[in-house]
């Protein structure tokens, strides 16, 4: 099944031209049921919808990963700062100690002894070792201290880059909410049909189908394909199977609604192997396969901008998370555009 994609503008021009064309036909006795072209175009519209729907969400969940990533860096730099300011200050305050033992010719603190000592049985002795530990702790209060401001300078980068990354993130989030008002308008577009029509729209949408997997049957592939799975790829097939009748939602990935990739990493998450959150991620940084290789509990990607990505069970199959107003189900695995095939526990 091949998508043509096509400006938002022309989408939404074209899906009210259309849902203005069906509630006139409606409205008209003598034409009952509109012609199959008709509906031919409704289908193919709902298809580019729901498509670019699955494409924004899946570049929001991307930004939002990326966010999280980021988040935990700087989290983990700051606490690294504390942690070389609480280092500092002490040491600042026992060199401190240390100059006044000397000066008073005292000998070096219990607690300086014990924190420059290499074995803290064998405290320092004269003075010196002292002398020594003392001008020790200014070497390494100076490398504290520029530790601390590198530490500073790569916070203020990596925040800097978190406000980027924040900035990308809401205005992939602008981009979803506009192509979900165009779901909205697909969805009323559906509503408005007769339910003739919607059987009919469902027959179109099941011949496509079926006639794609029968011409991908027909090269002898399953022939070719591997039946067998590995034990996490059961695991991921079993979780996968536990989810079938579960709704699809929009960026969801459990427990009790999916989104293709929500699921798909979700499964072998289950398996003990984790993946990449998205489709496009999964097919860009998971090992592909040809297709000849493939076996249950692989991937397969979908469509030209692997928007779309299904768990392959065998026989032919996948379990997939479709689009919304479906739920996780089994299906022909060749009944959209195949990009190619990938595998998390290569």
């Amino acid at each position: 099944m091949r998508r043509t994609l096509r400006a938002p503008g022309h989408r939404t021009a074209a899906t009210l031209a259309l849902a203005l064309a069906l509630t006139a036909t409606a409205q008209q006795p003598a034409r009952a049921e509109p012609e199959p072209g008709t509906l031919t175009e409704v289908h193919a519209e709902l298809e580019r919808l729901y498509h670019d729907a699955e494409v924004a969400t899946d570049k929001y969940n991307a930004a939002d990963e990326k966010v999280t990533g980021q988040e935990k860096r700087v989290h983990t730099l700051q606490d690294q700062i504390e942690t070389a300011e609480t280092k500092l200050g002490r040491l600042t305050r026992l060199a401190g100690a240390a100059a006044r033992a000397q000066y008073r010719g005292d000998s070096l603190p219990a607690e300086m002894q014990f924190a420059l000592a290499d074995n803290p049985e064998h405290a320092l002795e004269n003075a010196a070792l002292a002398r020594q530990a003392q001008q020790a702790t200014q070497g390494v209060l100076a490398a504290l201290t520029a530790t601390r401001e590198d530490l500073g300078t790569r916070t203020d980068k990596a925040r800097d880059v978190l406000k980027s990354l924040r900035a990308s993130r809401r205005a992939q989030d602008t981009e979803r909410r506009s192509v979900e008002k165009h779901i909205d308008e697909a969805k009323e577009l559906e509503s408005r049909l007769e339910k003739k029509e919607v059987e009919r729209l469902a027959a179109l949408e099941k011949k496509e189908a079926d006639d794609a997997q029968t011409k991908w049957v027909d090269t002898g592939i399953l022939k070719k394909v591997g039946t067998d799975a590995t034990p996490a790829g059961r695991k991921a097939i079993a979780f996968a199977t536990r989810q079938i009748g579960k709704p699809y939602v929009w960026g969801a990935e459990g427990p009790d609604s999916f989104d293709c990739s929500g699921l798909t990493s979700q499964a072998w998450l289950a398996a003990g192997h984790v993946i990449p959150r998205t489709s496009e991620e999964q097919w860009r940084r998971l090992k592909h396969v040809p297709m000849e290789d493939m076996r249950p509990g692989d991937l397969i990607i979908y469509f030209a901008d692997a928007s779309h990505v299904a768990l392959y069970i065998g026989d032919g199959k996948i379990i997939q998370a479709p689009r919304p107003g479906r739920w996780v189900y089994v299906s022909p695995a060749a009944s959209m555009e195949i990009l190619g095939v990938v595998r998390p526990d290569a």
